[in-house]
């Protein structure tokens, strides 16, 4: 008796790894080219940039005066195409605090010259 109960669990236990063998899934592999990889690394990296700019207290209080949710905007930052973060990311440099240093510093150099002529100031003294 025991040994026809041990044949019949073992019957069956091939009986359905036999079967399982043909619900294998076949899984594909191919090579990641290495511009594939540069480009998921660019990527992250816009994705990270807009992320880090969208977190600032002077833009999240700028979106909340809008009526965005800043929230909102971070959780669809992942979401968006490529060209989209690109355009994204180049009006950042277009946006910062200050504007540029070079034109600042032209124009004051400018309205001290201006000045200057006018006879206004003395800064550049002849002596």
């Amino acid at each position: 008796m025991h040994s026809k109960m041990l044949r019949n669990f073992v019957v069956r236990l091939v009986s359905l790894s036999l079967l399982s063998l043909g619900l294998a899934q076949a899984s594909g592999a191919a090579m990641i080219g290495t511009q594939q990889v540069i480009q998921s690394e660019s990527r992250d990296a816009r994705i990270t940039r807009v992320e880090t700019f969208l977190a600032r207290q002077d833009v999240a209080s700028q979106l909340v005066k809008f009526g965005v949710d800043p929230l909102a905007v971070q959780s669809r930052v992942g979401n968006m195409t490529d060209a989209e973060l690109l355009a994204m990311e180049g009006g950042l440099d277009k946006h910062l605090a200050g504007g540029d240093a070079i034109a600042v510093i032209g124009i004051v150099f400018l309205v001290l010259i201006i000045l200057e002529l006018m006879g206004v100031t003395d800064i550049f003294k002849a002596t």
